[in-house]
């Protein structure tokens, strides 16, 4: 088997694994709620998904 020459620096090391970093997900915004949401999901604050309705969601309604 080959084996390398010279060690690799630490330099050279972490520039090949400079692409597996942890990317923060990308969301957009509900067209309703305005709230922001992951793309192709429905939204949990509305229950809507592409401006229907697709889940019932309970009204919360406090009253004193």
């Amino acid at each position: 088997m080959a084996e390398p020459k010279k060690r690799l620096t630490s330099t050279r090391s972490g520039n090949r694994r400079s692409h597996l970093a942890l990317k923060a997900a990308k969301l957009g915004k509900c067209p309703k709620c305005k709230e922001p949401i992951p793309s192709h999901q429905v939204c949990q604050i509305c229950g809507t998904y592409k401006g229907e309705v697709v889940i019932e969601l309970e009204k919360k309604n406090k009253k004193k």
